[in-house]
């Protein structure tokens, strides 16, 4: 890994110098715009929309565009008088109990590494943190942004976590969040019960990309001139499910399958008549029960 920035964590009057790297990356397969005939590679220019002229890329500025549509230019002398921090530092703000942040504040992860006699204090802080339960909320600019992030130890080692700003946060507005929609017992219960069959210690390495390996499998298909043929077994998506609970019941019954439980033996014909006779009975209920609502 290449280290993409330097500085230090300022934690009180300890200052523990660091580097920075990123913790992820995206496993892509990429592609390049070329020419269908000839796989000449696509190339764009920079052209002003007003004289129709290329564009030196040192000519080149940054535009705040108004709503009347008309165009504020800034140079670099704007950017120099603004507060972002320069330091290079990792400022504590506070520490606090990681249930309390929202995971979806999240926006990228980065590694921090003790940079020339950091190791020591790196360590203090490290174990001082691991003993208190808690995450360090932190301020840190990076890439002309500045942004709130947190500090977590995984794996002996610092993970820095930039977050989004709350007023980067959507509010969600759906509309059925206004509707007044019953679920049944028995369909809660069911649910619940789907969800229990389904519990699992997480590991991640159980998934992998089937997409892309299906895809890098067409690509080496064609490096070797063969015919491409399309995987079969493939299952079928399933629909919308029109019985909600006889949805739910086969959902439960799948997962013991595919869990190597037993599945629970099937009621008796006159068993399952009574129980869908006391579940339409009940729909009736609750009609009557909403339409007396509606006449009050």
């Amino acid at each position: 890994m290449r280290a993409i920035w330097k500085g230090a964590i300022s934690f009180g009057l300890v200052t523990i110098p660091v580097k920075l790297y990123s913790a992820t990356e995206q496993k892509d397969v990429t592609f390049h715009q070329v020419h269908r005939e000839d796989g000449g590679r696509i190339r764009y220019k920079r052209v002003c929309t007003i004289d129709g002229e290329e564009v030196a890329y040192a000519d080149i500025a940054k535009g705040y565009e108004l709503a009347t549509g008309e165009i504020v230019v800034l140079t670099d002398e704007d950017f120099e008088d603004l507060p972002l921090t320069t330091s290079r530092r990792i400022d504590v703000l506070q520490f606090a109990p990681a249930e309390q942040i929202d995971p979806i504040y999240f926006a990228k992860s980065y590694y921090l590494e003790p940079d020339g006699q950091g190791g020591k204090p790196y360590v203090l802080l490290r174990t001082a943190l691991e003993s208190s339960g808690q995450v360090a909320v932190v301020k840190v600019a990076l890439r002309q942004r500045e942004s709130l992030a947190t500090l977590r130890v995984r794996d002996g080692v610092f993970v820095l976590e930039t977050m989004l700003w709350p007023d980067e946060i959507r509010t969600p507005d759906f509309g059925f969040l206004e509707e007044d929609i019953d679920v049944r017992p028995q369909e809660l219960k069911m649910a619940e019960s789907l969800i229990t069959t389904m519990e699992a210690d997480f590991d991640p390495t159980e998934y992998h990309d089937t997409y892309r390996e299906a895809l890098q499998q067409v690509i080496e298909a064609k490096v070797a001139g063969k015919e491409v043929i399309a995987p079969a077994g493939g299952e079928e998506e399933a629909g919308p499910a029109v019985d909600l609970m006889a949805a739910l019941r086969a959902s439960v019954e799948a997962a013991k399958r595919e869990r190597g439980e037993p599945a629970k033996p099937k009621k008796a014909a006159s068993a399952a008549a009574s129980s869908g006779k006391d579940e339409k009975e009940e729909a009736e209920k609750a009609s009557r029960k909403r339409k007396s609502r509606k006449s009050a």
